[in-house]
């Protein structure tokens, strides 16, 4: 078989264990063995509710899985449901029916936009009017943080909101630092949802269940969605801390730079607060389903396979140099082999850039430059189906992409120079696009040497 051919045949490889893996970690299959209804009483993990206990059942569904989220619990509780559901913006495609008993918004991301600051005012008014025994079901995903989303001081206006998350976004720290400085500053992060359930109706009155789809460390969910309706750990003085280390005055808006030059920002509920005394939560889908399937299919096709998932949260080089010397390890002791890594890497983007990517596209072409020519593939995509910038979910690259994109006239180094992977990797056909795919439990990276 000609060597092009080969490489051809491992990028398709590649492209299959992506798609059937998210296929398996998909949130229906989830939410058939974490969440059901059997005789007026609701499951969830290992929790029952008496649905005869409550006079109200009020469901608020946010992120990127939150339309299918919605659907699966109103597929169990049928009229006993209502609530508000809020997901991302709907592509060009025709938008997903309405849901009977929803309020629908359409949020912002990566940016908030007006229509989250709605929806979050909704979410809040509704909360405070609960009264008389009452079930609050979160339906909580990753992206929620942008699409729900109300500032903690009312001078804070939609535009410096939006600059604010525009700093945050783009200075190369990890998911953990940004959530920490938006719990801070928001009135409805940081368990601050859970607060407003119990604002006027008291805590006995009100029981609060959050359903977790995550697309954050296991260790840290109370960074999902910047924790809503968790109790949180982080601190004002962490805030302060990260601002300085990232050198957030010289770009945050004059209204938020405020806060932290006179040290203004409120602490958020802990652990000992009581109003999380009958709250739960029940992670029902993470980056370790969709491991553990990709792990699956690698075997299947004949992989020696290992996990890790060291290089969470580094800097996209590093982590790739790190990956790629896992995968060159292994192939010492077999003759394919496969490294299956979970979370995130980081991309700090200048302000303005101009180029159209993200940082899984990033990740896999900094790849390409440190594998030409060697019998290894590498895949990284976003289980959202949605990488940065771009309308791909990430890329796939093997050791003749350097070869083939210099034969049609296209430069790596300038694309990674320029944070413009996506327009690099359309004209050679290897983007991966899914479109949105209703979920978002982190990114995945494949690397198969062979």
């Amino acid at each position: 078989m000609p060597q092009a051919a080969h490489d051809s045949d491992m990028r398709e490889i590649a492209r299959q264990i992506f798609l059937s893996s998210l296929a398996e970690a998909g949130v229906e299959k989830s939410f058939e063995k974490h969440v059901e209804v059997s005789r007026r009483l609701l499951r969830v993990g290992e929790d029952l509710y008496d649905l005869n206990s409550f006079s109200r059942i009020f469901a608020v569904a946010m992120g990127k899985a939150a339309y299918p989220m919605a659907q699966a619990l109103k597929r169990q509780l049928g009229m006993m449901v209502s609530g508000i559901l809020v997901a991302p913006q709907a592509p060009s495609s025709e938008p997903p029916p309405m849901l009977e008993g929803f309020r629908h918004f359409a949020g912002g991301h990566p940016l908030p936009n007006a229509e989250s600051v709605r929806a979050a005012n909704a979410i809040l008014g509704s909360l405070r009017s609960l009264s008389a025994p009452a079930l609050v079901v979160y339906l909580i995903s990753g992206g929620a943080s942008s699409m729900v989303e109300k500032p903690v001081d009312d001078e804070i206006t939609l535009d410096d909101l939006i600059a604010t998350y525009r700093a945050l976004v783009n200075c190369g720290a990890p998911i953990a630092e940004i959530n920490t400085i938006r719990k801070h500053l928001s009135a409805v992060k940081g368990g601050r949802l859970a607060l407003a359930a119990n604002s006027s109706s008291g805590v006995e009155n009100v029981q609060q269940v959050s359903i977790l789809v995550s697309d954050v460390p296991e260790s840290a969910l109370d960074a999902l969605a910047s924790g809503p309706t968790m109790p949180d750990p982080t601190t004002t003085a962490q805030c302060y801390e990260i601002a300085q280390q990232r050198r957030l005055l010289e770009i945050f808006p004059e209204s938020v730079r405020e806060l932290f030059e006179k040290k203004l920002l409120e602490e958020t509920p802990k652990y000992d607060d009581g109003v999380f005394h009958r709250s739960r939560w029940w992670p029902i889908l993470s980056s370790a389903a969709l491991q553990k399937a990709a792990a699956a299919q690698a075997a299947l096709a004949g992989f020696a396979v290992e996990i890790d998932n060291t290089c969470d949260d580094w800097k996209y080089d590093k982590a790739a140099d790190y990956l790629l010397a896992r995968l060159r390890k292994l192939r010492q002791g077999a003759s394919k082999v496969c490294v299956i890594s979970g979370g995130e890497v980081t991309v700090r983007v200048p302000q303005n850039p101009g180029g159209i990517g993200g940082r899984n596209q990033q990740f896999a072409l900094y790849c390409a430059t440190r594998i030409a020519g060697e019998n290894l593939t590498v895949l990284s995509a976003g289980s959202d189906g949605v990488d940065g910038v771009s309308p791909a979910a990430g890329a796939v690259v093997d050791g003749t992409t350097i070869a083939r994109a210099q034969s049609r006239g296209l430069a790596a180094e300038t694309a990674l120079a320029g944070f413009n992977a996506y327009p690099f990797f359309e004209a050679l056909a290897d983007a991966v696009v899914t479109g949105p795919t209703g979920n978002n439990i982190r990114d995945l990276r494949i690397l198969l040497g062979y």
